[in-house]
């Protein structure tokens, strides 16, 4: 692509950056905020972002922004004041953003949250109570990659009403896998502290099963009967067993295989080709076995 091409390839899609932008930062306010502390890495955090966004300076509001986090750094000025300041922003630009539809905008606002509750390297119970909180005032963006997967998790964390340091740790692996640090210290710090965690990823939680028509395959060991048994069930119902995960599967049920962690087990390659085809926009559903019973005795 020639220099001139390229400029204009970067004209006509200055708006969607932008836009993009704008709900990564609104998120990554939001997950810094949550614990209702700012520090100075978390600050520093915010500066290296805007530095990597400085080609859109010349579009509102990122003259704005570039000031406000530049005048915080090099003034002192309160960190939860900069942050009240920069969330009023994009509010205020919220009302011209017409790019993106309201899931993307919201999914983009989660992957900020993410990104800021990470800012520092650190998560406390506080940022995960509140994660609970946002994820469940936004159930609208259920079926939809990594939202289910991050609420799954989530729901796991709090269930029982404690939250333990191993559970952080898995949280903190599972954020990072799609969290761009710019402190390359920090993210060097929480690849040390995740190194031994190993996530493939998780099923959607609470799933709404449309038997008719729909593809299921099966993986991993079932406790509810043999492989044979579950694909007759499904046909009975008006679905259409498969042996093997491909663009037209719309559900894959995961067995525990009698592992009471299996949110968190590896199951192989159907899964992690779900997984990849559901990073790639293919909508395939992971239902855990447990679930997609729930959900046949519901139709009983």
């Amino acid at each position: 692509m020639s220099e001139l091409s390229q400029k204009e390839l970067e004209v006509f899609t200055s708006k969607a950056r932008a836009d993009k932008a704008i709900n990564s930062l609104k998120g990554i306010l939001l997950g810094i905020n949550l614990d209702e502390q700012v520090n100075e890495k978390e600050i520093n955090e915010l500066k290296k972002w805007a530095e990597n966004h400085r080609s859109l300076i010349n579009r509102n509001p990122f003259k704005e922004f570039m000031t406000i986090i530049n005048e915080t750094v090099s003034n002192n000025i309160p960190a939860t004041e900069t942050i009240e300041d920069l969330f009023w922003l994009c509010q205020k630009y919220e009302n011209d953003n017409y790019y993106y539809n309201a899931v993307t905008t919201d999914l983009q606002t989660l992957q900020g949250i993410c990104h800021g509750i990470l800012a520092d390297g650190i998560i406390n119970e506080k940022e995960v109570r509140d994660l609970e909180k946002w994820l469940e005032q936004n159930t609208h963006l259920s079926t939809y990659y990594p939202y289910d997967e991050i609420r799954s998790l989530m729901l796991s964390i709090v269930s029982d009403g404690i939250i333990e340091e191993e559970e952080i740790l898995i949280l903190k692996a599972y954020l990072n896998q799609f969290v761009n640090i710019e402190n390359k210290e920090i993210a060097k710090q929480i690849d040390q502290d995740t190194a031994d965690i190993n996530i493939s990823g998780h099923c959607t939680s609470d799933p709404n099963i449309d038997f008719d028509g729909k593809t299921f395959c099966v993986t991993g060991v079932l406790k509810s009967g043999n492989r044979s048994e579950l694909e007759k069930l499904i046909s009975d119902l008006g679905g259409i067993p498969t042996r093997t995960v491909t663009k037209k599967t719309d559900y894959l049920i995961v067995g525990d295989n009698g592992n009471p962690a299996w949110a968190f087990a590896c199951y192989g390659r159907k899964v992690e080709k779900a997984l990849e085809m559901r990073k790639s926009g293919h909508q395939i559903c992971l239902v855990h076995e447990f679930d997609f019973m729930d959900a046949v005795e519901d139709l009983k």
